[in-house]
Parts: C-alpha cells; sequence; structure tokens
C-alpha cells in the first residue's frame, strides 16, 4: 500500500511539473506574439508617418550619444532620461522607455504628438529610436531641468527660488503652450498630464510643455471625450476623469491641471501636504481663495511692490477659476491668457472649490487609469 502511494505521489508531481512546464511555454510564446505584433503595429505607424517622423536612430547611436548612459538627468515611471550630444555637438535629453504600456501607445502617442507640433512653449523632439524592444525619444536639451524643482522648497517656508515676474511669465508660457496644443494644430492635442514635472525650463526659464505619453489626438470639431483610456496623475486629474456625474471630459481637463500648477507655483508646495494632520488646514485652494476673498495680504515672501501683488493675485484668481468642478465653469484655456494678460480689476472672484482634498495617498504622485 505504501509503495502504491508513494507512486501515485510522484505520478501526480511529474504530470504537474509537465502541466506548469507546458503552461509557461504557452504563455511565454503568447507574450513572444504578442510583443511581436505590437513592434509590427509601430513600424507600421512609423511606416505611415513617413516624413512627418523625426529622424531615427540606431540603439548603438543611443548609447554613443549618451556614452553609454552616463549620466542621468531624472527618473519616470516610464524609465531615465540622460544626457546627451549629437555629432553636431547640440546637447539632446535621452529619454528611455523601459515601461511603454500596451501596445506601445505611450511611444506611439508621444511621436504622433510632438511630431505635429511647432511650438516655442512646447518641446521639441529631434529623433527616436526603435529597435526590437528598445525604445527612445530624443528631445532638446533643457538647461534648467524641470519646474518641479524650482517651486517646491520643503527646506524653507519663506524661501523663493523665483521670482514673482518670472513665474508669472511661465504661467502665460505654459498657457500659451496649452492654447497652440488645443487650437493651433490641424489636430487637436489634449495633454493629460500637466503637472510641474513635465514643464521643462530653458537657460531663460522660457517653459517647454513635455512628455506626450499620455495625450490623445481629436479632430477639432469633437469637444466631448470618452473617459475610455483616460489617464493623468492624482492630485491633477480633473474631476470628469473619475466620474460623468462630475460633467464631461474636454480640454477643460487640461485647464484644471493647469490650475492646479498656478496654485503650486503660487504657494511653492503641493497643495496638499502630507506632513500636516487635518485635511481642512492643509487644502491650499481654501486657504487661498479666503485670502483673496477677504483681500487680505497674501503674506508670500518677494512680494516687494504693487506690481508682483497684482501678478500674484491674477495667478491665484485664474487658477482658481481653472479648478472649478463643473468644466462648463472654467474658462478655455485662451480666455485664461486673456485674464492673465488682463486687468486685476476685471477679474471676479470665483466661488470657492467645491471639492476638498482628495484621500490621502503617499508622498510621491502617481499615474493612474480609468478604464
Amino acid at each position: 500500500i505504501t509503495g502504491i502511494s508513494v507512486a501515485v505521489v510522484l505520478v501526480a508531481v511529474i504530470l504537474l511539473c509537465c502541466f506548469k512546464r507546458k503552461c509557461s511555454l504557452v504563455t511565454s510564446t503568447i507574450f513572444w506574439n504578442k510583443g511581436r505584433e505590437n513592434r509590427q503595429q509601430i513600424e507600421l505607424f512609423l511606416k505611415n508617418y513617413g516624413s512627418l517622423a523625426p529622424k531615427r536612430y540606431s540603439y548603438s547611436d543611443v548609447k554613443k550619444m549618451t556614452n553609454s548612459f552616463a549620466y542621468k538627468l531624472g527618473q519616470g515611471g516610464y524609465g531615465g532620461v540622460y544626457k546627451g550630444k549629437l555629432k553636431n555637438g547640440r546637447l539632446v535629453a535621452v529619454k528611455v522607455l523601459t515601461d511603454s504600456k500596451g501596445n506601445g501607445e505611450d511611444f506611439t502617442n508621444e511621436v504622433a504628438s510632438i511630431s505635429r507640433t511647432s511650438h516655442v512653449n512646447v518641446v521639441t523632439l529631434t529623433g527616436f529610436c526603435f529597435e526590437g524592444t528598445k525604445r527612445a525619444l530624443i528631445y532638446e536639451f533643457m538647461l534648467n531641468g524641470s519646474l518641479e524643482k524650482f517651486i517646491y522648497d520643503e527646506s524653507s517656508s519663506i524661501k523663493r527660488q523665483l521670482g514673482w515676474e518670472t513665474l508669472y511669465q511661465i504661467a502665460v508660457g505654459i498657457a500659451r503652450g496649452l492654447e497652440y496644443l488645443h487650437r493651433g494644430c490641424n489636430t487637436r492635442i489634449l495633454h493629460f498630464d500637466i503637472k510641474p514635472h513635465n514643464i521643462l525650463l530653458d537657460e531663460d526659464f522660457c517653459p517647454k510643455i513635455a512628455d506626450f505619453g499620455l495625450s490623445k489626438l481629436f479632430p477639432k470639431e469633437e469637444s466631448i471625450l470618452s473617459t475610455v483610456g483616460a489617464r493623468g496623475t492624482i492630485g491633477y486629474i480633473a474631476p470628469a476623469v473619475f466620474s460623468r456625474s462630475f460633467g464631461v471630459v474636454s480640454h477643460k481637463s487640461d485647464v484644471y491641471s493647469y490650475g492646479i500648477m498656478v496654485l503650486e507655483m503660487v504657494g511653492g508646495r503641493k497643495n496638499i501636504y502630507i506632513g500636516v494632520d487635518h485635511t481642512s488646514e492643509i487644502y491650499f485652494p481654501h486657504w487661498i481663495h479666503k485670502r483673496v476673498e477677504l483681500d487680505d495680504d497674501l503674506g508670500f515672501y518677494g512680494i516687494m511692490n504693487e506690481e508682483q501683488n497684482e501678478k500674484a493675485r491674477k495667478m491665484i484668481i485664474v487658477g482658481l477659476w481653472c479648478i472649478q468642478t463643473d468644466p462648463s465653469n472654467r474658462p478655455s484655456i485662451n480666455k485664461v491668457i486673456e485674464m492673465l494678460e488682463g486687468s486685476l480689476e476685471s477679474l471676479q472672484i470665483p466661488p470657492k472649490p467645491f471639492l476638498s482634498s482628495p484621500p490621502r495617498t503617499p508622498a510621491h504622485s502617481s499615474t493612474i487609469q480609468i478604464l
């Protein structure tokens, strides 16, 4: 009886191992075929783009221009960004994709979107690499990096790295870039991930919108979009992306993200500060709305004269209008530019933002997908 039992167990173990090996082989084959299919789709996309696509580089070219990825500029959920130099001596930033979503959607979105653009406030894509599983995007080099490192200074409650005139010009520049994406292209481009991390600054602090991995292309006549596949970063996503009860997803979703970002530029901190215990005390839009409504002194470091005070107040009022819960109450981005460049006296103070701070999340931002 013991011998028969042992034999049965051994046979069962052998059969189980064979089954697992077969399943593993089948799974590997499926993923390999899927990967090959995805690569074929991207190749077809690039072929169809023809002369519209930027210059294509081999992976060995990418290694040479980055000196084998010697100098890392930054890291994101997609992979790393490295400093590089072209043969003509021009500096570039090389974004290496290590986690391309779905069928290479992030890669194709970025190439498709940015290849259609030419604007002083939109970063220039100079080339790309697509070789097997290796994918990289080569951008113009931006000396001052991303906006976030200039507006978040957790170590000091008073020090501000950028003056109010520079902050104001950055806010106007970003708005002009968004206006171009929404209205200036043959195809409307919605970015869906406007945040300080995705705003790059050149040597003169001229802002350029970057990272089009989540962007969507739509005909100009379409104004209402499906929430299927809409993505963004927690803290900057418009309420309608979460629930249709807050309205529809449209170009006003980018306006909401822009408003959140402008208020962070003004406050010099995240709108929600994780280190404070009570959310009612930390939601900056509510706090600043009350200060503006009562016409109190803003109390921000660096406001030395009436002109700086006026620019700060215009940024606050515009930011508060942009984050209104109902999309129909938000201004279009071209209206935002008019408000920023117009007189302070002509601006009405908007209603207090309806939504309070969202549920607590870890201090680092994350990207989500709404299905």
